[in-house]
């Protein structure tokens, strides 16, 4: 069997997800989740040929998950197709402006943007160490979410605080949801016959987490997300941008902690907390054709953000070649998209009701009218923007 699959991992700090995806092919063998790692309710699950299994795992690690997945790959006989392996690694800092083979130095940089991605490096970095012990002979390679951004001017990342705060700390705004612009923004280009190194497009991915960016000529002109995932849109759980002082606020007021503040800002926020019912959009949809005011508000609270950054990144670029919707709320909600958009009537924009309607789960395309600008909708992949960084930078060292 040949060496034609990557393996993908995205290592979070209590799981592990997973796919075997042929990058020349874009076939995906295997994918699947090892989850609640640290507890007694550990379990793995995957899915091939449409068939999804579980095994629980006890109470496990990163190592015994990748252990777990060793054994299923045995199982499925995917060993000997692995090539090499890659991994989504959240923050990479002004170190890493594109994808990199992982080495002692690697390793050592990704370690030194651990204070810039507290919740995230450490666990890439455990499951980077348990994939070498158990595939000492592949290639590992990191693919960062924060390297798409590097290429964004000063005036757009500098905050405006105390200078010497950046250059002693790094506190700048550094994005996410890299690999994904690049993939979603390349294909968009493609699909309309634009030449990607003259292009204007702006990207909004939505999901739980959720940000937007505008790409000048095929790199990262601006961007919604900040030093963390926090700062920008409105998201499933997170607040987006805020007055910093209702950290001062709500200590004096309600006598909470710095902790107990971010903990709220981070994960009691956004569509859950304006909204008090959940922080999914589907359900707030839901309850918004039932008549519910609230939920309603907080749908035009969530468009309102997202137009506005938009309009501002139009203007930054100077044209629109194509406004782009992506994630799991971007390609599957047609309330969104059309809400969007109407807020957006400054540019033209006129929504094909009937296309936009039909355009969800899974499929790609433009949901405007002939006389309109362009707006489409086009499916993110990272796992597959990850195989190919990977095919990629090892077909280079031979």
């Amino acid at each position: 069997m040949s060496k034609n699959s990557i393996l993908v991992i995205n290592c979070g700090s209590s799981s592990l997800k997973f796919s075997v995806i042929n990058p020349e092919t874009f076939d995906e063998s295997l994918n699947g989740l090892a989850e609640r790692l640290g507890s007694a309710q550990g379990s793995i699950s995957w899915k091939v040929g449409g068939q999804k299994q579980s095994r629980p795992l006890g109470k496990s690690g990163h190592d015994d998950a990748i252990k777990a997945l060793v054994d299923l790959l045995r199982e499925q006989q995917l060993m000997a197709c692995i090539e090499a392996i890659g991994h989504r690694v959240v923050h990479g800092g002004e170190k890493f402006t594109a994808s990199s083979l992982i080495t002692e130095e690697a390793l050592k940089g990704i370690e030194d943007c651990c204070h810039l991605a507290p919740l995230h490096n450490p666990a890439h970095l455990k499951g980077i160490r348990a994939v070498k012990r158990f595939f000492p002979g592949l290639a590992q390679v990191a693919v960062f979410d924060t390297a798409f951004h590097q290429t964004m001017p000063a005036e757009n990342y500098l905050y405006a605080i105390p200078y010497h705060l950046y250059r002693e700390h790094g506190l700048r705004r550094y994005g996410m949801h890299g690999t994904s612009y690049r993939f979603v923004s390349k294909k968009a280009s493609d699909m309309l016959g634009l030449d990607y190194s003259s292009s204007a497009i702006l990207v909004a991915h939505l999901g739980n987490g959720a940000s937007a960016c505008a790409i000048k000529d095929g790199k990262s002109l601006d961007t919604t997300m900040g030093l963390t995932p926090l700062e920008g849109l409105v998201m499933g759980t997170r607040s987006g941008d805020i007055d910093p002082n209702v950290f001062s606020f709500l200590n004096k007021r309600c006598g909470y902690s710095l902790e107990e503040i971010t903990d709220i800002l981070n994960k009691k926020s956004g569509l859950l907390g304006l909204s008090e019912i959940n922080n999914d959009c589907r359900v707030i949809e839901d309850a918004a054709k039932e008549g519910n005011a609230h939920a309603q508000l907080t749908l035009d609270v969530f468009c309102n953000v997202l137009a506005k950054k938009l309009a501002g990144f139009a203007a930054e670029m100077g044209r629109i070649d194509a406004l782009v919707f992506t994630g799991g709320i971007g390609e599957n909600s047609s309330l969104i998209r059309k809400n969007v958009l109407k807020r957006l009537s400054i540019f033209g924009f006129k929504v094909d009701e009937v296309i936009n309607n039909a355009t969800c789960r899974g499929k790609s395309g433009v949901i405007t009218q002939a006389d309109s600008p362009i707006a489409m909708v086009v499916g993110t992949n990272e796992e597959l923007m990850i195989a190919r960084d990977t095919h990629d930078l090892v077909s280079s060292l031979s």
